[in-house]
C-alpha cells in the first residue's frame, strides 16, 4: 500500500460523534472540525446521495444542485458499492418518517 493511500483509524472521533445530541452541537463540532470547503463538499455530497437515492438522474441533479457529473458519479459508486452508510441514514431519517405519515391511513 502506498504510504499516501494509508488512514489512521482512530474511533475516538466516531464515538465523539456519537456524543452530540442535537443538530446545533453537530455543526458546531463539524465546522470546529472541517474547513468551510470541507463542510461544503460534504453537504453537497450528501446532497447529491439524497437526490439520487430518490431516483433522480445526472442531469436534473447537476441543474439542482450545481455538482459536476464527476462527482455525482463518485457518491453514485458510494451508494452502490460503498460501506452503505448512506442507506443506514437514509432508512433511519426517511423511513421513520414514512412509517409516521401511513399510520392512521387505510390499507389498499
Amino acid at each position: 500500500m502506498k504510504k499516501s493511500n494509508r488512514r489512521i483509524q482512530d474511533s475516538d472521533m466516531y464515538k465523539a460523534i456519537l456524543t452530540l445530541k442535537t443538530e446545533e452541537e453537530c455543526k458546531a463540532f463539524f465546522t470546529d472540525l472541517c474547513s468551510i470547503t470541507e463542510l461544503m463538499a460534504m453537504e453537497q455530497r450528501y446532497e447529491v446521495a439524497k437526490l439520487l437515492n430518490e431516483g433522480l438522474i445526472y442531469n436534473i441533479i447537476m441543474e439542482r444542485s450545481g455538482t459536476s457529473s464527476a462527482i455525482i458519479s463518485r457518491v453514485n459508486r458510494s451508494l452502490q458499492y460503498g460501506a452503505g452508510g448512506y442507506q443506514i441514514a437514509f432508512s433511519r431519517l426517511y423511513g421513520e418518517q414514512s412509517d409516521e405519515s401511513s399510520e392512521g391511513e387505510p390499507e389498499t
